[in-house]
């Protein structure tokens, strides 16, 4: 039953983007592939797994499709408009010179995140579509109910139908604006699953894990293009600290506590190796300097032997790529490891004015632990206490009620 489970997690989206390809209909697509592996279920089990489980899975979908089209009555009228837009869209690309990698997973990469369809959507459907999460797994990935996201991917679709979004590949010319936003929303997905907004846990390794998935099919569709080598790079670098991020009893274990003799060596190997590919050729993007970053952390020995000045040196350059308020405030944090607490927490109090930390949980945690270090115990309690009122996890809570106890006790009696 695994080797199934692994056929079907492998071919679904390939699957469904040739469908839609074929049909021009992802709602048609979908149903139709569900019964494909309905099918598949009923049969391989006794039959066993095909020699071309893909081109089985196929052929069956082609005909569920085939046989519900012909039921509706206006079928000829459907028939020419498809006909219409398969003459629009040319002749079908070649499959990739990997050994039959199609490009039909890489044009619904960019049709659910089209920048016409709102931000909060193209996660969802990403999920949806390429990840091939029923509704309800993505609604608990989104911490909402099944049904708010239902509507969602309903919304989503009719967008997608009525704007006449076109299912294809960018153009040359194209793809430097469209590629940061299918990134966005792989690391979008990342991010939740390293960082938990709400909940009982601080990691979603499965959304972790299913980014990570993603991020090397996109890495397989665009050979090419250095940022999606940059983006992978920084996610298997990150999630190779997985398993010493948190303590027995799932609480949150910072850098400088976590047992390095539990991250994952190969994983940080095969990232290292894509941070060279990332940063070779030309100006880097910001994944890819993220990486280097991430790089230089995973492969330090402690906290004290990390290489600070390189990773405020990558910052620097960072923040002429991406100038915002939590690019600096990472920056602020290494400058701390770099010079000590008080010029760390002077960058802080400098960006007190943004708007976008000012409820910004890891801004307050950091401010409040610089101030811990400086031995300011009075402003530290109180700024643990005001992060405390943002967290929205209960890790995260846990964490800084630690902290805040602790500052407490050490505050001398007057």
């Amino acid at each position: 039953m695994r080797e199934i489970e692994d056929v079907f997690r492998e071919e679904r989206g390939r699957l469904l983007a040739a469908l839609v390809r074929r049909f021009g209909d992802l709602d048609l697509a979908e149903e139709v592939t569900s019964d494909a592996v309905e099918a598949a279920l009923r049969h391989w089990p006794a039959e066993g797994v095909p020699p071309n489980p893909g081109a089985w899975l196929m052929t069956t979908a082609r005909r569920r499709a085939v046989d519900r089209l012909r039921r509706e009555q206006a079928l000829a009228t459907r028939l020419a408009v498809l006909a219409a837009e398969a003459e629009r869209a040319g002749p079908e690309a070649p499959a990739g010179e990997d050994g039959g990698l199609p490009d039909e997973r890489l044009r619904l990469f960019f049709t659910c995140a089209h920048p016409a369809l709102p931000a909060e959507d193209r996660g969802a459907l990403t999920l949806r579509c390429l990840a091939g999460l029923t509704t309800p797994e993505v609604a608990r990935a989104y911490l909402v109910p099944a049904q708010t996201m239902a509507k969602r991917i309903v919304r989503a679709k009719k967008k997608i139908r009525e704007a006449r979004v076109p299912f294809r590949v960018p153009d040359a010319d194209e793809l430097p604006e469209r590629v940061p936003g299918v990134l966005q929303v792989i690391y979008s997905i990342f991010t939740e699953g390293y960082a938990a907004s709400s909940g009982p846990h601080l990691q979603r390794l499965d959304l972790a894990e299913e980014a990570i998935r993603l991020a090397r099919i996109l890495r397989r569709l665009l050979p090419a293009e250095r940022e999606v080598a940059g983006l992978l790079a920084l996610l298997l670098l990150v999630h190779a600290r997985r398993e010493a991020r948190t303590g027995p009893g799932g609480e949150p274990v910072l850098l400088d506590e976590q047992d390095r003799g539990l991250w994952d060596r190969a994983m940080i190997e095969e990232g290292a190796a894509l941070v060279v590919t990332a940063l070779s050729g030309g100006p880097p993007g910001p994944y890819a300097v993220q990486a280097a970053i991430a790089a230089l952390h995973d492969e330090a020995p402690d906290l004290a032997t990390t290489d600070w000045p390189q990773i405020v040196a990558l910052y620097d350059v960072l923040l002429a790529l991406d100038p915002s308020p939590v690019v600096a405030l990472n920056r602020a944090v290494a400058v701390a490891m770099r010079d000590g607490p008080e010029a760390g927490l002077a960058l802080l109090e400098e960006l007190a004015g943004e708007r976008r930390l000012r409820d910004h949980h890891p801004y307050l945690v950091a401010r409040a632990d610089l101030l811990h270090r400086l031995g300011r115990l009075p402003e530290a309690a109180e700024a643990y206490r005001t992060a405390l009122r943002a967290a929205t996890s209960e890790p995260g809570r846990a964490y800084l009620r630690r902290r805040l106890a602790a500052a407490e006790e050490a505050v001398p009696e007057v």
